[in-house]
């Protein structure tokens, strides 16, 4: 059953609250308290007198009023009945601290499920949860201590963990966090509803998420695009990098996947931003918190040191950003602020001898500002400590955020060590739409996360389909297509396949061979067999007839089928063209180098379904195969445009077939100077007991 969605809002932007309990609902009140919430708090607890300084009443019923929100800090029994009680109040929702649910095994599971059924539309965080924390209002139902203060906007963070939650709070970064919101067992409401709410708060700049999965992907891409439509970027930090435990690994293409890489193209398609690590996140945030998306990916870097200017540019190798060089007339502009002595580049090393003057440096940093960057670095790390003159870094950093407000530029302080600021300079730059960031990689992971959403906003939006099965298919159901069958069906929807036919004798063979011209393929035919070169199940390049009157015979010795099928003779690259299943993404498409060693090399890119051509042409050119289809070191181009045709009607076999179709690999996809052929394929349907797909391998 769906939670009421106002009630929602009001249990999250609470004006009353109550708990009930012993200790943990007394730390309740305690941080409600410290926060300075000023609504009213109650206290039910039989066996005490008052909590907190609040007078307590022995049950429910004797509440004064109807709490918007309400944490339930006792056992799981009793936790269920309180949350039946709560929910026929009308109570806005309810924090379940209890454990031994769902986390504890199937005993649990049943229990939660009673939980579920108790709380209604009622929404309920956890059980085996937190809470959360709103300092905009100053209510904190949640039972531990934790860093954060009042503030009048800020970023909200969903997290699927308490304690890194409470982590996040204990930061010193000057991230203000308006929302945190744990979720524990995401028994009745999840993160999707936490965003779903924090996008109606207007104070909220943007959303963090710490997510361990997603239970309601349908929704999750809805609330995406809302957030977009809205203007809040979202950041996610996801973690668990396994590989899904899928019943189809006959192919390379589930075997190239994993939850993790799954969950990287739902975001990326999505223009969410996507990071590694808490600090990354934290950074990312407050990039968001302060610039929002940035539109692009060219930023310039300024800094005293040619060492910085190198590092800066060493470490932005591996993100896609780009420090775009000075063009003439920029170079003039910027020389005629420096001396002789200053080599003018992007980054810039603009040296120390104007320290000092400030107007003489707001004009370096102003004219470094005409680039057109989307966002502008200054490199600067600030001591820290009493004994030293700290005139000419405030002043310096007073140039750069003078020089960003004239000029109407983004601009990024970031130190070379985290630790390398001061609250009253990170306070400073805030108060001056300036990003402090701390540490070199860090911030440049955020600047990537944030044009990354900047650049997808700006492209046409797609959303992704989540095409499941309307049924989980019988495994004895699901049947392989052999080659030729699955070529058949690929010729069918447009992909090019080499001519060729089945034969069971030599002499067929033979005639096969005559037909389609020599040189030829002979490959078992057996729907059983997904790498045929392991298995001596192929033989290639075969020139006359006595030679493939040979080989046709040997090979029938061993399988009762062959396919004769034409050589490829114009291969300029070998791709791979698979579409998967997973249970909860529903089918996916990857696209990457083909050939025998693909699992080796490792060199794919997944795409959500419906893809167009465009996304196909981007998938293409992020392999680092990429240069051999464009035409590496002089060799011959690859016809993308045929490769990229393709693949879209591979992806259209999908949206006509997805619920016959389990899974479909091209490896490999032979790519030539002019034109694209499935070399080899493998199809894996269900039968569904109707047959349809029975007469496929005959």
């Amino acid at each position: 059953m769906r939670v009421n969605r106002d009630r929602l809002i009001r249990f999250l932007n609470p004006k009353s609250i109550a708990v009930v309990g012993g200790k943990e609902s007394e730390r309740v009140l305690e941080q409600c308290q410290k926060l300075g919430f000023d609504g009213p708090l109650w206290a039910v607890n039989p066996r005490r007198k008052s909590m907190a300084g609040i007078p307590c009443v022995s049950d429910l019923a004797e509440l004064p009023g109807v709490p918007d929100a309400v944490f339930v800090g006792i056992q799981a029994e009793p936790t269920i009945e309180h949350l039946g009680i709560l929910d026929r109040m009308g109570v806005g929702g309810a924090v379940c601290l209890a454990s031994g649910f769902k986390e504890v095994g199937e005993a649990g599971e049943a229990r939660q499920k009673r939980l579920v059924e108790a709380a209604g539309t009622m929404p309920v965080l956890g059980p085996n949860c937190y809470g959360f924390i709103n300092t905009l209002l100053g209510a904190a139902l949640f039972p531990d201590q934790h860093g954060l203060g009042r503030t009048e906007h800020g970023v909200a963070i969903i997290s699927s963990s308490g304690n890194i939650g409470i982590n996040f709070t204990l930061q010193q970064r000057a991230l203000p966090i308006a929302w945190l919101v744990t979720v524990g067992n995401q028994a009745v409401i999840g993160i999707e509803d936490g965003v779903d709410a924090a996008l109606e708060n207007p104070d909220i700049r943007a959303i963090g998420l710490h997510v361990e999965g997603l239970g309601d992907l349908p929704r999750f891409i809805r609330l995406a695009d809302r957030a977009r439509e809205k203007g809040v970027p979202v950041i996610v930090l996801k973690t668990g990098k396994s590989e899904i435990g899928a019943a189809i690994t006959r192919s390379h293409t589930a075997t190239l996947a994993g939850e993790f890489r799954l969950y990287e193209a739902l975001f990326r398609r999505l223009g969410i931003g996507q990071v590694d690590t808490v600090e990354e996140f934290l950074e990312a945030l407050k990039l968001a918190c302060i610039h929002g998306p940035l539109k692009g990916n060219r930023i310039a870097s300024m800094s005293c040191s040619g060492g910085e200017a190198s590092l800066i540019a060493d470490l932005a190798m591996e993100r896609d950003l780009c420090f775009p060089p000075l063009e003439p007339w920029h170079a003039d502009l910027l020389e005629g602020t420096l001396n002789e002595y200053v080599s003018l580049s992007n980054p810039l090393d603009y040296h120390t001898f104007i320290w000092g003057d400030f107007e003489r440096i707001r004009s370096t940093f102003g004219a470094m500002m005409r680039g057109g960057y989307d966002l502008i670095i200054l490199i600067i790390d600030f001591p820290c400590t009493n004994d030293c003159d700290m005139s000419e870094w405030i002043e310096t950093t007073r140039a750069f955020t003078e020089a960003c407000r004239d000029l109407g530029a983004k601009g990024a302080v970031v130190t070379c060590l985290s630790e390398s600021y001061t609250d009253e300079i990170r306070q400073f730059l805030v108060d001056n739409n300036v990003a402090p960031l701390h540490g070199m990689s860090q911030a440049l992971a955020a600047i990537e996360a944030l044009s990354q959403v900047g650049m997808a906003w700006d492209r046409p939006l797609s959303l992704p389909e989540i095409s499941t099965f309307a049924s989980p298919p019988d495994p004895g159901t699901v049947r392989g297509l052999d080659e030729h069958a699955s070529k058949a069906l690929l010729s069918a929807a447009g992909v090019r396949v080499p001519s060729g036919e089945r034969v069971r004798h030599w002499e067929e063979g033979v005639r096969v061979a005559e037909r389609v011209g020599y040189p030829v393929a002979i490959k078992a035919v057996d729907p059983e067999l997904a790498h045929k070169s392991e298995l001596g199940a192929v033989a290639i390049g075969i020139s006359d007839e006595e030679e493939c009157a040979e080989r046709v015979r040997a090979m029938l010795e061993t399988w009762s089928c062959l396919r004769i099928e034409k050589m490829v003779d114009d291969t300029v690259a070998e791709l791979l063209v698979g579409v998967s299943h997973d249970a909860l993404f529903g089918h996916y498409l990857v696209i990457g180098a083909g050939g025998t060693l693909v699992e080796l090399i490792g060199d794919s890119r997944l795409l959500m379904l419906p893809v167009d051509e465009r996304q196909i042409r981007a998938a293409l050119q992020s392999l680092k195969t990429w240069p051999l289809l464009d035409g590496f070191r002089g060799r011959s181009k690859a016809d993308v445009d045929a490769a990229v045709e393709a693949v879209k009607n591979v992806a259209g076999l999908i949206q006509a077939h997805g619920q016959d179709i389990l899974e479909l690999e091209i490896n490999p996809l032979m790519v030539g100077a002019s034109g694209a052929v499935a070399a080899d394929a493998l199809i894996r349907v269900n039968m569904n007991g109707s047959g349809e797909w029975a007469c496929q391998n005959q």
